[in-house]
């Protein structure tokens, strides 16, 4: 890890500066009992070459846990996270991770605790799909308006994209 000036040069942290580290490694040090259990069964995951990493920051902030990867960080919300003001400031936060590609899936505390296994074949689903390249305007705040407001993210662009191929097809074959 090389230190040029204030920031950290690593691709994987997105310029993430020096005291953000030092938190994080704070924070490595007091995980929730969510974060115990799912660490645990990520952990796992390096044996297929999917190494995620805790507390992992990234430009302004940390993530729960991160795979570089595939791109992906995976938050754990207790129950602070319930109100509208920390709900917009979560969509917030994952539409500036969005603009270097990154996806953001959420789960609670109590999701992690009771559904474990529910939860790890969630996060199973993303190893298949390849890591997104940048999205549209990453960087420079001009891209598409509707991941930027929230209308519309990677997951439900997709499925809209999947739909028109399959509906596209099946033209194509009747013709």
């Amino acid at each position: 890890m090389a230190y040029l000036g204030r920031s950290i040069e690593r691709e994987m942290y997105f310029g993430a500066k020096p005291d953000l580290f030092k938190l994080a490694k704070n924070m490595r040090n007091d995980p929730t009992e969510a974060e115990k259990v799912l660490w645990k069964h990520l952990k796992k995951f390096r044996q297929t070459g999917f190494i995620f990493r805790r507390q992992h920051p990234i430009d302004i902030f940390i993530a729960d846990f991160y795979c570089h990867k595939l791109k992906l960080i995976i938050e754990v919300d207790g129950e602070i996270h319930f109100n509208d003001q920390a709900q917009e400031h979560d969509d917030g936060r994952s539409s500036d991770l969005e603009r270097f590609g990154i996806k953001v899936i959420r789960f609670t505390n109590k999701e992690i605790l009771d559904h474990i296994e529910l939860v790890v074949n969630q996060i199973r689903r993303h190893l298949d799909e390849p890591a997104s390249p940048a999205l549209l305007g990453a960087g420079d705040g001009r891209g598409c308006s509707i991941f930027q407001k929230g209308i519309m993210n990677l997951e439900n662009f997709s499925s809209i994209f999947l739909r028109l191929i399959s509906c596209f097809s099946l033209h194509k074959m009747a013709l």
